[in-house]
């Protein structure tokens, strides 16, 4: 079934939802985000079905759309709206979808090795050198992740706000720089980790770890609790493959 978007008086519109025709399970050793992508007929713009219906349209576990969800969110082809479903934001293409997969599956393990390096020096030296209004940052950076994910969401804007916070509170102008050159495929990864069962509340008691280190100002505390905390977000099903090189 599909819905178009229709001008209502007074110029609201109307999202339109589509949903797929029951389909044959996936194939076996297919990617799921490829399958996903080209069954039906929907539209940049259209909202998803639920979870439940979608997976029972096209024949696949919740595990396993969920799984695809996930890949087609970092590859930017939908967006999860919190309060308005998936939205569809570009027509996929399977072979589009698949060569951006494989790169993320090239990429991840350069970019856990590079936050690994950057974050946990940076926690160790923002213990040191932190100041009042750092540790005011972090603490409303934890505020907004806390009250998102209480309220339903994943808390990857409060996330990133709070690595922001610990590197602006290491006061290191070049490890800040690198960071930046990173932040997008460190955002993708972010997206991924935070779509896991359970992830947001275990990241956010993370994020409190580290906060702690750095308030009492210990160093050694500080970076052990950033790699652990990186460590564990690291741990993905990437996107239908295992984890790189770990």
């Amino acid at each position: 079934m599909s819905t178009t978007t229709h001008g209502r008086p007074g110029g609201c519109r109307e999202r339109r939802t589509w949903a797929a025709a029951p389909q044959p399970a996936l194939r076996a050793g297919r990617a799921p985000a490829a399958d996903l992508g080209v069954v039906g007929r929907a539209r940049p713009g259209d909202r998803l079905p639920a979870e439940r219906e979608l997976a029972a349209s096209l024949g696949v576990s919740r595990a396993t759309l969920a799984q695809a969800l996930v890949a087609l969110e970092v590859t930017g082809v939908v967006a999860v709206r919190h309060g308005d479903g998936t939205v569809l934001l570009v027509a996929p293409r399977a072979d589009t979808v698949l060569a951006a997969l494989q790169t993320r599956r090239e990429d991840l393990g350069d970019v856990i090795e590079a936050r690994e390096a950057l974050e946990v020096r940076l926690a160790g030296l923002a213990a040191r050198r932190r100041t009042e209004a750092d540790l005011a940052e972090i603490d409303a950076a934890l505020d907004a992740m806390a009250a998102d994910v209480a309220a339903g969401g994943r808390g990857v804007a409060g996330d990133e706000r709070f690595h922001a916070a610990v590197t602006a509170a290491g006061h290191s102008a070049l490890l800040a720089r690198f960071m930046a050159e990173i932040s997008d495929r460190v955002r993708e990864s972010r997206i991924e980790s935070l779509a896991q069962e359970g992830r947001p509340h275990r990241s956010l008691d993370g994020h409190r770890a580290i906060a702690e280190a750095i308030r009492a100002g210990d160093e050694a505390a500080a970076g052990a609790a950033m790699a652990a905390h990186i460590q564990m977000v690291s741990d993905v099903p990437l996107l239908g493959g295992g984890q790189p090189g770990r």
